[in-house]
């Protein structure tokens, strides 16, 4: 995978659409908590296409059965955070994070333990081969929402928000969701610990230059079929920490979710060109953006918003705002 080359435009979008937006809002107190509860939505959103990010950009592989392990990661915190009721009902922020910080960490093992067999059985004979990815994948991701569903029921569960993580914080007029203010900071640290890992570190090393050089990078002793391992792993768990996170903000959970969610995630890594992690948080934040001041100034439009935003964007740069070239 190819560095870039500093590109300030695609950044210059996200202040341009809220500016834009702004006169047709009008109140200004409206306009903060829009954007606020945008941001948020788009960073939700990240976390859960970074890890299908990591997996096409170093990978090349498109794993349609993603969704798998966002459904599977929000299941597993509504069964940690039921068992800690005492932590979730407290009104002290720092009480409900030890429940949600251990329900996030036990949901990025259980899928990363099952993206490590999912990566071995399913996706490993077809390396290679986009076509056969995409229907196996789909497949794979089908029999993992019926296995959800043998574990924990075909319905839909309740994920309530711990009682500190309710009601808003004001900024004069503006009111801004606890939760949301969270997920912001959230999204933004694992940006942040992507961005560092994949260009600060010898393992991001490594694994960018197993992309481009494979055979190179073998022949000085390293194993890029274990380090490629790793990065499904990785994909994986992060997918399962998205999922505890769209499932706290929907405040409920479905075998069916992240298939729905993952309409989406390939939205937003169109936008923001496949295999681009910087374009991905572009496009996360630019989906957030649009979804909710369009539910807010046209609720009809709303389904479409982001459909009419990913063709706006490739009439711009058809590669996505940050094409990868490898």
């Amino acid at each position: 995978m190819k560095n870039i080359d500093f590109d300030w435009k695609p950044l210059a979008l996200v202040p341009l659409l809220a500016l834009a937006v702004l006169p047709f809002i009008g109140s200004l107190s409206t306009w903060v908590t829009l954007t606020v509860a945008g941001l948020a939505m788009g960073m939700i959103i990240f976390v859960i296409a970074s890890g299908l990010t990591l997996v096409f950009g170093l990978m090349d592989v498109l794993n349609f059965g993603h969704g798998v392990f966002i459904a599977l990661g929000a299941f597993v915190a509504t069964s940690v955070l039921g068992g800690m009721s005492d932590y979730t009902s407290s009104a002290s922020l720092w009480m409900n994070l030890l429940a949600v910080l251990p329900a996030m960490v036990v949901a990025m093992l259980v899928a990363a333990a099952v993206g490590l067999a999912f990566e071995r059985f399913i996706v490993r004979p077809v390396y290679g081969n986009h076509l056969k990815q995409i229907l196996i994948t789909m497949g794979g991701m089908i029999i993992g929402e019926e296995l959800i569903k043998v574990i924990w029921g075909p319905l839909q569960i309740p994920l309530p928000l711990p009682e500190g993580m309710r009601g808003t914080l004001l900024f004069g007029e503006a009111a801004v969701e606890k939760y949301r203010a969270l997920a912001v900071v959230v999204g933004a640290l694992v940006f942040g610990g992507l961005l560092w890992t994949l260009t600060r570190t010898k393992i991001g090393l490594l694994i960018r230059a197993g992309v481009q050089d494979r055979e190179m990078v073998e022949s000085l002793g390293y194993r890029i079929r274990v380090l490629f391992i790793g990065v499904f792993v990785v994909g994986s768990a992060l997918a399962g920490l998205g999922g505890v996170m769209w499932g706290l903000y929907q405040q409920n959970v479905t075998p069916q979710m992240g298939a729905q969610v993952n309409v989406l995630i390939f939205i937003v890594l169109i936008i923001g060109g496949l295999g681009s992690t910087t374009g991905a948080l572009v496009g996360a934040v630019l989906v957030g953006l649009m979804a909710n001041y369009t539910g807010f100034l046209v609720p009809k439009a709303a389904l479409f918003s982001n459909i009419a935003l990913m063709m706006a964007i490739l009439l711009w740069r058809p590669q996505g705002v940050y094409a990868l070239n490898k």
